[in-house]
């Protein structure tokens, strides 16, 4: 993994906290809900350059329901600014940014979300 992609995976991850994003971490196996994300998050890793191991699991964006993309025509033609559409997108789990083709994200489950 370049840093460029530790980097888009990082932010990408960040975005979605307030969310509660769920993470398979690929060197224990495991699965879990990350809620915060500070100092110790590395620290608790006894591997290093652990984000190389972490991947989100993401909806694709032909995922999308008809009432989802509704509300995201709607947010586009009427939003002050474009926040509230990304804010939105995350919320949803949605891979706008393409991570999953990438390899640096998983595809959600259908109804891992719900």
């Amino acid at each position: 993994m370049t840093q460029k992609d530790e980097d888009l995976l990082l932010k990408d991850i960040s975005t979605r906290l307030p969310y509660g994003v769920i993470l398979h971490d690929e060197y224990r196996n495991k699965d879990y809900k990350l809620k915060s994300l500070d100092a110790n998050w590395y620290i608790n890793y006894d591997h290093a350059n652990s984000i190389t191991h972490i991947k989100p699991y993401l909806r694709p964006m032909s995922s999308m329901t008809e009432e989802e993309k509704g509300h995201c025509d709607y947010l586009i033609l009427h939003m002050e600014d474009w926040l509230s559409y990304y804010d939105y997108l995350n919320s949803r789990y949605l891979d706008y940014r393409g991570l999953i083709e990438m390899g640096l994200a998983l595809e959600a489950p259908e109804g891992m979300y719900n």
